[in-house]
């Protein structure tokens, strides 16, 4: 029996589907219909117990934008520092080119027509086994990265950042998000400038697999 979806197709969706920063195009506007409609595609994704437990903050409100932005870079601006200096001159150009785009980010925030905050009704207490952890984020994430693919279908692209996590009761605060709801990060949203994503270059997966015995 054939695949009931163009391979071809699929797999240059999954793996175009890139981090972008500096092609956002600040200038041209998201409908929210757009929006939406990736969100009603996120909710296909998998979830825990079916719990269903995913919620989006959408944010387009230029002063909540402007002061989302200012925390998100008093926040993130020294570690991001600090994680650049570690970089080695022989570091990889690809992670270099990482950086460089995160500190654009930094700076342009603000600018990004659209803000989508991924968000998780309950989050794990206080010293919560590991599987506590697993079980939340895993009830979230495949749904944000659906999110992201249903943008790069429709000519978007966006980021998952979390540096505005450093002080996410301050922001839960400035958008009235309870306090019984995580945020699990921040995705600026635009149309892209262009469509010509490429695969990022990754070792072989051999080179990241082991069978049957840790190796």
């Amino acid at each position: 029996m054939s695949a009931p979806f163009d391979l071809k197709v699929t797999d240059a969706l999954l793996s175009t589907t890139r981090a972008v920063r500096k092609r956002l195009d600040l200038a041209r506007p998201v409908p929210r219909e757009v929006i939406l409609d990736c969100i009603r595609i996120s909710q296909q994704a998998p979830t825990g117990s079916n719990a269903q437990t995913w919620r989006w903050m959408i944010v387009t409100d230029a002063g909540l934008k402007k002061e989302i932005a200012r925390i998100y870079k008093e926040g993130g601006a020294q570690y991001l520092e600090m994680a650049r200096a570690r970089l080695s001159d022989g570091s990889d150009p690809q992670t270099k080119r990482v950086y460089d785009s995160a500190f654009w980010l930094l700076d342009h925030l603000a600018e990004v027509p659209v803000f989508a905050i991924p968000c998780v009704i309950g989050r794990p207490p206080d010293n919560a086994p590991v599987v506590a952890h697993a079980s939340v984020y895993g009830s979230i994430f495949p749904a944000v990265w659906s999110f992201q693919l249903a943008l790069r279908a429709r000519g978007l692209g966006s980021v998952l950042t979390t540096l505005h996590l450093f002080r996410e009761a301050e922001v839960a605060k400035l958008l009235g998000i309870p306090e019984g709801v995580a945020q699990v990060g921040l995705l600026p949203v635009a149309y892209t400038k262009g469509t010509d994503f490429k695969p990022a270059q990754r070792p072989a997966p051999e080179t990241i697999t082991s069978w049957n015995r840790w190796s």
